[in-house]
């Protein structure tokens, strides 16, 4: 078991944390950025997720809320989540709480107007071809 945190560890996180919510790994990447021991980094991070100021289930939760929210498809958000360092495992349960994502596309095709353009921007977002292909249904087939 790591000792405990030293106090700048615990304030480069709390400042860090204080703007917004991050991942574990986000954390430890900041950590070792201002310079702290991997010791102390170590024992920040679990005296965090101890205290539930870091919990990677809820981070990977509320960030593909967003995302779909912005009009991200699911391999967009998997990606971010991803990059991010949250566990696959997590991140599959997030996209799991979603709207699932023929929906999200189906909404954000009609605000788009339908068309080949909508199917290029649900693309874009990365919606897979089988959930453009639900959210546009017919439209695409019918634009010249």
């Amino acid at each position: 078991m790591p000792d405990d945190p030293s106090p700048e560890a615990l304030d480069v996180s709390f400042r860090a944390l204080g703007r917004r919510d991050l991942s574990a790994a986000e954390l430890r990447r900041r950590l070792e950025r201002a310079g702290v021991p991997e010791e102390a980094c170590a024992a920040a991070l679990a005296r965090l997720l101890e205290a539930g100021y870091l919990d990677d289930g809820r981070f990977a939760l509320e960030r593909a809320r967003v995302l779909a929210e912005r009009g991200q498809g699911d391999a967009a958000i998997r990606a971010d989540l991803e990059r991010r360092g949250v566990e696959r495992g997590l991140g599959e349960a997030a996209l799991a709480g979603l709207e699932p994502e023929s929906e999200r596309a189906r909404g954000l095709a009609e605000r788009l107007g339908g068309g080949t353009r909508a199917a290029r921007t649900l693309a874009r977002r990365g919606f897979s071809p089988e959930s453009i292909e639900d959210g546009l249904g017919t439209l695409v087939a019918d634009d010249p």
